[in-house]
């Protein structure tokens, strides 16, 4: 909510603050704002900047890289930052296709997702699948954590089904990675000896901690490994076959295992043993730097997870703690200064940032006195570090972009010796944490605003609004 006050003033000033108002993505700062959904859904999911365009270099061919991830609300701004980071660092990123897994009741629908990673990135070739809950949900038992209990989790058993049947070939991530390598030489990995999938293996784990003693009490079930000396691999970064998955029918040789567990709880992590119960043993085994994972920690607790030794080309950030989640909270662990960089979603304190280009008031309005009330949610003023609630700030001047060719770049004795008055303009910003019709008997007491701007709400949508709307 944006409140304008003029000391000086015509009616001219209320159609040049409304076209300031509304042109706002157009000037110096470069800030792009994308149009919200008709859907009922969070503002935050459009809280995303535009990704760079990333082209081929010269020595592309024309094979494609199919990369599969899931895609949902809750987890979308990893997702972002994971798409962002193969992008960034494949030398042929015109040849990679991403095949986004959506929830058919996620709250922000596979039309807003497609739209909105169209909006971040352009000229991306993706297609967003449609994953059908209740095909899985008859099939999950509780897990140790009610995250693990997502069906959305489950999405990766169904690739073969779910993906166009010409995909024959996948790199499945999860969406808390970043990459710092190019995908390719992932993609360029051969699967040896008829296997069906490849991932990093890690033998000196425990593999028995895995499932539960009525498990491993049991003669019949654990023959399922047969000669095989099986090994712990993390899901979260796979290279998989889809040609022999789909002639093998590994889907239904992991859902015969999630109704073992249903009945006799032989495991208690989720998505993840159902797989080792497949495939352990006999995986195309993949370097360590392709699945740097478990860094998932706790800076709170102390339990920050250092890199593995040896060279990296994928970090992940399994388990509880998610990076995007602790740079909001601002006690972010090491690592996860690395995932940041990929970021692209500017979030609500970034938003304070082009309240500088008001100062654009200077020239638009010569020798007018211009004071403004922003209104804005509390957790705007929670996570920055920008202004405070009650904080009156003063523009002086315009506000400067940065390129050299930039044409409103220019300095106060420049603006003020084109105008035609002597009286110097003056422009204040006041910001307010809350909601304006909370606020506004404290914002009117004094006087009325002359222009009341609601962005993104009805005129009409509290009764408390109409007599300073009305007045003014």
């Amino acid at each position: 909510m944006v409140l304008f006050r003029f000391c000086h003033g015509s009616s001219i000033h209320f159609l040049v603050i409304v076209l300031l108002f509304v042109s706002l993505p157009l000037l110096c700062l470069g800030i792009r704002s994308f149009p919200t959904s008709d859907d009922i859904i969070s503002d935050d999911l459009f809280r995303f900047t535009e990704a760079p365009e990333y082209r081929n270099g010269v020595h592309c061919r024309s094979d494609t890289v199919h990369i599969a991830m899931t895609l949902d609300s809750e987890y979308l701004r990893g997702s972002i930052a994971a798409v962002h980071s193969v992008l960034r660092h494949t030398s042929c990123p015109e040849n990679v296709f991403f095949h986004f897994i959506a929830a058919e009741f996620d709250p922000a629908s596979p039309r807003v997702l497609t739209r909105l990673v169209r909006n971040i990135f352009p000229s991306l070739n993706f297609k967003v699948y449609i994953f059908r809950e209740d095909s899985v949900i008859n099939l999950i038992s509780s897990s140790i954590r009610v995250a693990l209990e997502n069906p959305l989790n489950y999405a990766r058993n169904y690739l073969g089904d779910i993906l166009d049947p010409n995909v024959n070939r996948v790199i499945y991530l999860d969406t808390d990675v970043v990459l710092v390598d190019d995908i390719k030489k992932l993609w360029n990995i051969t699967l040896k000896n008829n296997r069906v999938i490849g991932a990093p293996e890690y033998c000196h784990a425990n593999f028995t901690n895995y499932f539960t003693d009525t498990f491993w009490s049991d003669p019949v079930m654990t023959r399922a490994f047969g000669s095989r000396k099986p090994c712990y691999f993390n899901t979260g970064v796979m290279v998989m076959d889809l040609r022999k998955w789909r002639r093998g029918n590994y889907r239904r040789k992991i859902e015969s295992w999630m109704e073992v567990q249903r009945k006799k709880r032989i495991y208690e992590l989720g998505s993840l043993p159902p797989f080792l119960l497949v495939f352990a043993g006999n995986i195309e085994p993949i370097d360590h730097r392709w699945n740097q994972h478990g860094l998932g920690g706790d800076n709170v607790k102390g339990s920050c997870r250092s890199l593995h030794s040896g060279p990296v080309s994928l970090l992940h950030w399994s388990g509880k703690g998610k990076p995007w989640v602790r740079h909001d909270e601002k006690r972010p662990c090491p690592l996860d200064h690395i995932w940041k960089p990929y970021d692209l979603y500017r979030g609500p304190e970034r938003e304070l940032y082009q309240t500088a280009v008001f100062g654009e008031l200077h020239a638009l309005l010569p020798g007018v006195q211009v004071h403004i009330d922003f209104v804005g949610p509390a957790e705007t003023f929670s996570t920055s570090k920008l202004v405070w609630d009650g904080e009156t700030i003063s523009l002086c001047g315009y506000a400067h972009c940065m390129e050299a060719n930039c044409s409103c770049k220019s300095h106060k004795s420049e603006f003020s010796s084109h105008t035609n008055t002597e009286k110097p303009s003056k422009i204040t910003l006041k910001f307010h944490s809350g909601y304006y019709h909370e606020r506004y008997e404290e914002l009117t007491k004094v006087f009325l605003p002359e222009l009341i701007i609601a962005p993104n709400a009805g005129v009409a949508a509290y009764k408390s609004w109409l007599p300073t709307i009305l007045t003014a």
